[in-house]
């Protein structure tokens, strides 16, 4: 290969952003056809299998609530359309959070940025190759799993060919105004924190988080969806579901274009998408202009040395004496590397501050309004609550569980010249996760059920689901997490989103309903017998024995199979 392939100075201008971009398009393209053996096919056909099920899963329960929602008179288009603007707001949220993580990364913590930015291209070309690789990362898994609820929608409401153009040209322009808005954000975040505190920037991000999802949901106001009571009239409550969410938002822009175009108001569509496109444009330009007086002084800032946000201290840990030595030593190493990665502890404020509202949202529910008795709602909305719970664990096991593996980078070869087997190591990492998940999946159970005043059956049945699918659901990810490591990732916690991390996803959520649905029908059995007074029948008293048996038994695979495949991947790629 010549010079001039490699150096985007040998080429023309022009080409300079999609030279700089080339190394990552040749990386894909090698990814997909490497491995080429029987074995690597059937591996790769069952990814897909899988994201295609997950994608038609997520298409199939889109279409059934829009089908109920139909079913309503008068109320049902407003409630269908009311939940698009919400899915909006919440997509524009994600995409922002998302592009603030990948543009710090992309941006300023890449290993490679110091050679590209020593090549001779216009600094502006650098840094516009550097944020289209950040608007396709952090824009298309929500792309992806966003087409079938938005297909649902053509599909109930008779959408027609304009309609599924404008959703095409919606969805990437609200993907490149969130990326513009998270480039200039973390732009001027670089310049206004010191240079040797660069990673506490996602203290910042998780606040911004917490601050975007909050006036987000309360912008749409969803508690008006669940309390017509409230309102003198329903005429009033109808009136006031209509009302449109702020009109200054991108988000708000996107859901009237796709309304518009989905009710055959073709120029309304068009308007709406020229605001869109605008705005983005203007975004953009605006983004270059920043970037051109500070991102290159952001850049020089973010090499020096981190420092810490607290004066380092000697941790201590005792009650370690039962361990052999190695292991109470990798313990250790787990334990202090955690708070010594400030990328790390920084977001467990933004996973308390979740949980909170999460907890709030129960306490709010009016329950006593409801014409079923107050004990049957509760304990019903209790085991719901469950899998909702163990849904939440799965989405911060896949942040920190997932990657713990792939944190140990290339000083891997330290791990695998210790005294240590592969299997002690896995376990320590299980261990060492399973804690504080399990403290904080118990804490999130118990206060909820106590807010919802269920009584001691179900309490009991909550606990003692926690304490056997808590368990499984980190085995997936660690086990995942083992079989898809990648020791040469520039930022391990970005692993999420990938084929990996998208598959620990999906076996964690069929894990957690597989054990719903096998409960839930001796739990309903139970609950309807204890509602109208009878005593349990010899079936019922069988058939509940048998699943919650079965249900164990799931668990314990979940537990085990998870980390022997884990162990074996990484004894078999080490040998290789």
């Amino acid at each position: 290969m010549e010079t001039s392939d490699l150096v985007p100075g040998g080429r023309s201008p022009e080409n300079a952003i999609l030279t700089l971009m080339r190394p990552r398009i040749l990386s894909f393209k090698n990814s997909m056809r490497q491995g080429r053996g029987l074995k690597n096919r059937l591996s790769r056909l069952f990814l897909w299998s899988m994201g295609i099920i997950f994608w038609l899963a997520i298409f199939w329960v889109s279409h059934r609530v829009l089908v109920y929602f139909s079913s309503i008179e008068e109320l049902g288009r407003i409630l269908a359309f009311k939940l698009m603007a919400l899915v909006f707001v919440t997509f524009f949220s994600l995409l922002i959070f998302s592009g603030i993580l990948v543009v710090l990364s992309k941006l300023y913590l890449s290993k490679d940025l110091l050679l590209v930015l020593a090549m001779p291209v216009p600094g502006y070309k650098i840094f516009a190759a550097r944020w289209l690789e950040c608007l396709v990362d952090s824009s298309w898994m929500v792309i992806v799993f966003a087409v079938p609820l938005f297909a649902a929608y053509g599909m109930i409401f008779d959408g027609l060919w304009f309609y599924y153009l404008t959703l095409g040209m919606v969805l990437v322009l609200l993907s490149t105004g969130a990326c513009t808005i998270s480039a200039i954000a973390m732009m001027a975040a670089v310049v206004v924190l010191p240079a040797n505190r660069i990673r506490t920037i996602f203290v910042f991000v998780g606040l911004a988080l917490f601050i975007g999802l909050y006036v987000g949901v309360r912008v749409i106001r969803p508690e008006r969806l669940v309390d017509p009571e409230v309102f003198t009239s329903t005429l009033v409550y109808l009136q006031a579901m209509q009302t449109a969410p702020l009109p200054f938002l991108p988000s708000t822009w996107a859901y009237d274009a796709l309304v518009a175009a989905l009710t055959g108001q073709r120029l309304a569509a068009l308007f709406h998408l020229g605001l869109l496109a605008s705005f983005s444009a203007v975004m953009g330009v605006v983004m270059l202009l920043v970037a051109d007086l500070i991102y290159f002084k952001g850049v020089s800032r973010a090499q020096s040395a981190p420092a810490r946000l607290f004066r380092q201290r000697r941790l201590k840990f005792f009650g370690l004496g039962f361990l052999s030595l190695p292991v109470a030593a990798l313990v250790f190493k787990e334990i202090k590397s955690f708070f010594r990665d400030q990328t790390q502890w920084s977001q467990l404020f933004l996973i308390f501050a979740l949980i909170g509202i999460y907890v709030y949202n129960f306490k709010v529910l009016p329950l006593e309004r409801s014409p079923m008795g107050t004990v049957f709602l509760g304990n019903a909305l209790a085991f719901l609550n469950m899998g909702l719970a163990l849904f939440v664990l799965t989405a911060i096991a896949g942040r920190f569980v997932f990657p713990c593996v792939s944190m140990e980078g290339e000083a891997f070869w330290i791990i695998r010249t210790s005294p240590v087997t592969l299997g002690q190591f896995l376990w320590v990492k299980h261990v060492i996760y399973l804690v504080p998940l399990f403290v904080l999946t118990l804490v999130l159970i118990v206060a909820t059920n106590l807010l919802l005043r269920v009584d001691v059956f179900m309490m009991v049945l909550s606990l003692v689901n926690v304490c056997l699918m808590v368990p499984g659901v980190v085995s997936l990810g660690v086990g995942c997490g083992a079989i898809f490591a990648d020791f040469k990732s520039e930022n391990p916690a970005q692993t999420l989103s990938s084929q990996g991390g998208l598959l620990f996803m999906v076996f964690s959520v069929l894990f957690i309903g597989a054990v719903i649905m096998i409960e839930a029908g001796p739990v309903y059995a139970i609950f309807k017998a204890g509602f109208h007074g009878r005593p349990l029948g010899t079936g019922t008293i069988v058939w509940s024995i048998v699943s919650f048996v079965l249900a164990g038994g799931l668990c314990a695979t979940a537990v085990v199979l998870p980390m022997r495949l884990g162990k074996k991947h990484l004894e078999q790629r080490l040998c290789a």
